[in-house]
């Protein structure tokens, strides 16, 4: 049963570690290792994984939501983000803004792996149960429109993401819950059934991992052309500059550096036209497709 209440949140390498014992492809996003809400509250004793969708499309702009958050919710908003080719990007190992308040009785149902009674309860309400504090959260790229697919890929990442903590902590299947079957506020995830993931992944568990496949490269995602106009100092812009250099595209008159400067926009524009954009698309401020075709490693 889940119900070891001493079961401690894993070190970011455990973590790191199980998921990629399981086939999952993981890419270790910002500062995720230290990113997180510990200062607001209790992160465990672990006892669950929850999972949710994004309501947003598009990988790069959704890990970077669930990094940052919003005004009224800061990031980060989830451990990982599932993207729909299975990739699961790791966005914190500590408390995050994922599950807010929800049914104790569901709560308790998790920590005995029984059932799932209905719940009746949400953030704010009355003897609410703190969420964040007890489950691991993965949010996954989908509309959550009931319309938005499903892909192949992006399920058996579900699945091998929720197998691979649950197998570490010994726990069943029965440890991963909706988030819709924790809060009566919420709908997430929409377009597929938890008791047929909780079936895939107990089958899972009830065999060693397989196919495990190698850690996907690891690319900076797309920061947005807003934070290049703001002339940004990063480390970022180096391996840009690097990457442009390397494929033939400088415009240096030195070596690349942190400093966002005109060389960094003329090499850029450089590049654009070696993908044969023209005119206002080969302006020199990178774009979302563009910067995918340059694949800057992370820093």
């Amino acid at each position: 049963m889940s119900g070891d209440t001493l079961a401690t949140p894993f070190t970011p390498d455990r973590l790191v570690s199980i998921l990629r014992a399981e086939g999952v492809r993981v890419v270790e996003y910002g500062s995720w290792r230290t990113h997180n809400r510990n200062h607001k509250g209790a992160f465990g004793p672990i006892n669950g994984v929850m999972v949710h969708h994004t309501v947003s499309s598009g990988t790069d702009a959704s890990v970077r939501l669930c990094y940052d958050g919003y005004a009224d919710l800061p990031g980060p908003l989830c451990h990982g983000v599932i993207a729909k080719d299975g990739t699961v990007y790791l966005i914190s190992s500590g408390r995050a803004n994922h599950a807010g308040g929800g049914d104790p009785g569901v709560l308790a149902a998790v920590v005995d792996e029984r059932s799932l009674p209905a719940t009746h309860k949400h953030e704010g309400s009355a003897g609410a149960a703190d969420g964040n504090s007890h489950f691991y959260g993965f949010e996954c790229v989908n509309l959550g429109d009931g319309k938005d697919p499903w892909p192949a890929a992006q399920l058996d990442a579900i699945e091998r993401v929720s197998a691979a903590i649950c197998r570490a902590y010994g726990w069943s299947a029965a440890s991963v819950i909706g988030h819709k079957e924790w809060s009566d506020w919420k709908s997430d995830p929409k377009g597929f059934a938890m008791a047929d993931m909780r079936a895939r992944i107990g089958r899972r568990l009830g065999s060693k991992p397989t196919n495990p496949t190698p850690p996907a490269k690891q690319y900076e995602p797309f920061p947005g052309v807003a934070w290049f106009k703001k002339n940004p100092r990063s480390p970022v812009v180096t391996a840009m500059g690097r990457r442009l250099v390397a494929v033939g595209c400088s415009a240096y008159s030195q070596g690349p550096g942190p400093q966002w400067t005109e060389s960094d926009r003329q090499s850029y524009a450089r590049w654009q036209r070696h993908l044969g954009h023209s005119g206002d698309d080969a302006d020199g401020w990178p774009g979302a497709a563009s910067w995918a075709a340059l694949k800057v490693p992370k820093v």
